[in-house]
């Protein structure tokens, strides 16, 4: 099973069009969000693929971000998610504090930590977990970054959009 991973959207609309034509290229399966889509118009945009989303120190508006998420059928799963997909277990959280982060990578629990909010991508194995953060879609540092994973290799990438 291929993920396609995003964050920090920012509202910025012609990115989240362009990383959604290379995932739906990849043949992705399913979405990740790691948070800060900003505002609730940003989620009609994911309405025909399968999205697994969490909230973002930038997103406001939690009611109308899950009326949003529930009119399209997609999982907005508060602060966190752990949930076990394509046999690999995840967890997803958007990353603001870096004590949190550091301890869902290194507790060995999950195969694969999803965080975002840095704006910087990172894709780095510790024991059996792989820490990916997808960067900024939005691109605030010039480059508009997302990410891959195979859940069957357990091996991400990370990719300009």
């Amino acid at each position: 099973m291929r993920l396609g991973i995003l964050s920090d959207t920012h509202d910025r609309i012609g990115h989240v069009r362009i990383a959604l034509n290379l995932f739906r290229g990849l043949k992705c399966d399913l979405l990740l969000h790691a948070g800060d889509y900003c505002s609730p118009f940003m989620i009609p945009l994911f309405e025909k693929w399968e999205l697994h989303g969490v909230f973002g120190n930038n997103d406001g508006d939690h009611y109308r971000l899950q009326q949003k998420f529930s009119a399209i059928g997609a999982h907005l799963h508060g602060e966190f998610m752990d949930r076990e997909i394509g046999g690999r277990r995840i967890a997803m959280y958007h990353g603001t504090q870096p004590g949190i982060t550091d301890a869902l990578v290194r507790c060995g629990t999950y195969d694969l930590v999803v965080t975002g909010h840095t704006h910087q991508a990172e894709n780095r194995l510790l024991g059996r977990t792989l820490h990916l953060n997808p960067g900024s879609c939005h691109g605030f540092e010039g480059v508009a970054t997302v990410a891959i994973y195979d859940t069957d290799s357990g091996v991400g990438e990370v990719v300009g959009v």
